[in-house]
């Protein structure tokens, strides 16, 4: 069964961090991209972030350049996203989700996890 956990959410008050876990299973790790998405009440669900366990490629949206940083610990079947500098326009629901290609596009990704909040205050 694949399963994507997402973990690492939580209150911090704006110029903070976060770091997320992302805990995958069920699928052979290293051949997929694991990407980032955040969604906000009432907004799409958008692309954050993303990285191919096969070849260490990344992918940043422009809102977080700078900011944001995804590792992958293939170890452990676990990818990050550090979340530092945050701003109160960062709060969201923030899933991770698995698929084959390198994108911000929701729809190609084939599994997601049930998402974390995140909330950042001004």
């Amino acid at each position: 069964e694949v399963q994507l956990v997402e973990s690492g959410g939580g209150l911090v008050q704006a110029g903070g961090s976060l770091r997320l876990s992302c805990a995958a299973s069920g699928f052979t790790f290293d051949d997929y991209v694991i990407g980032w998405f955040r969604q906000a009440p009432g907004k799409e669900r958008e692309g954050v972030s993303c990285i191919s366990n096969s070849d260490g490629s990344t992918y940043y949206a422009d809102s977080v350049k700078g900011r944001f940083t995804i590792s992958s610990d293939n170890a452990k079947n676990t990818v990050y996203l550090q979340m530092n500098s945050l701003k109160p326009e960062d709060t969201a629901v923030y899933y991770c989700a698995a698929g084959w290609y390198l994108s911000r596009d929701p729809i190609k990704y084939d599994y997601w996890g049930q998402g974390t909040q995140v909330t950042v205050s001004s």
